[in-house]
């Protein structure tokens, strides 16, 4: 009888296991999967790039971002025209050391701006960026999950410089 009950419970923890890794593979596969945001995320996108590309050829100075001669660090004009025109959020991040600081943002966090913020140095937005990738998905951000898009900024030698960022709250 002690051989059944020990099969039993060997069983019982691999159909546990079983069933965490099929929840787990299906969350990892709906955080991958177009929702219905990701239309605005990437028009808010296309139109972000758009709007900062008018401006000029982006480049980083220490830990200031600029667009041709347009300081983008605290200039909030287009991320709240983005913001009124989409109804989601939009960022610029700028390199600083391995990780990436808001410079310019409509996500708030107690009640202001998040600006001076990090991207989170552990999600996959930024495994993406550093390796010279956009990445579309389901991400946290402080504490609320948004629809997103993160897209590389490049300055004129091809060099990683910073973050376009646009999301939708999923609600």
């Amino acid at each position: 009888m002690f051989g059944i009950n020990n099969n039993r419970s060997q069983l019982s923890l691999i159909g546990k296991v079983f069933v965490s890794s099929i929840a787990a593979i299906l969350f990892s596969v709906s955080a991958y999967a177009d929702t219905e945001f990701t239309p605005k995320v990437k028009a808010a996108m296309a139109e972000l790039k758009q709007l900062t590309a008018k401006l000029g050829t982006p480049k980083a100075e220490g830990e200031e971002l600029f667009f041709g001669s347009t300081k983008m660090n605290g200039n909030f004009e287009i991320v709240d025209a983005l913001k009124t025109k989409f109804g989601g959020t939009a960022t610029l991040f700028v390199k600083k050391g391995t990780g990436f600081v808001r410079i310019t943002t409509n996500v708030i966090k107690d009640g202001n701006r998040a600006v001076g913020t990090q991207l989170d140095p552990n999600g996959p937005a930024i495994a993406a960026i550093h390796q010279g990738k956009a990445y579309y998905g389901i991400v946290d951000i402080l504490g609320k999950l948004y629809d997103t898009g993160y897209e590389p900024i490049k300055n004129a030698k091809g060099d990683i410089v910073g973050i376009y960022y646009t999301g939708q709250l999923m609600e």
